[in-house]
């Protein structure tokens, strides 16, 4: 498990990189990154399966801190995870694009 700064995640994450969210289900409606998979934090044990292990996994929550400890989990599991430094707060500061509910 790793930490990716913004900048990286953004060139991933032009290149179709798989993100998966990490905040509660109404943070997500409210703004997240375009294509990122909700997966609440409590959620996560049961969705592992389902995550790629062939290529990484980004994962991003509001500010970097969530996120940290879902990929040390995600690692431990065998999925080459990633945490977004930063967070979906950090994305969107930075003038990139973001989702709301009434895009999703």
């Amino acid at each position: 498990m790793r930490e990716v700064n913004l900048a990286d995640f953004a060139a991933a994450h032009a290149e179709g990189a798989a993100v998966v969210d990490v905040r509660e289900p109404f943070e997500y409606v409210e703004a997240h990154v375009p294509g990122a998979r909700s997966v609440p934090l409590a959620q996560l044990p049961t969705a592992v399966g389902d995550l790629p292990r062939n290529r990484p996994v980004y994962v991003i929550c509001a500010s970097g801190s969530r996120s940290l400890g879902a990929a040390q989990f995600l690692a431990r599991a065998g999925v080459d995870a990633r945490s977004v430094t930063g967070g979906t707060g950090g994305w969107a500061r930075s003038g990139r694009a973001i989702v709301t509910g009434a895009d999703a």
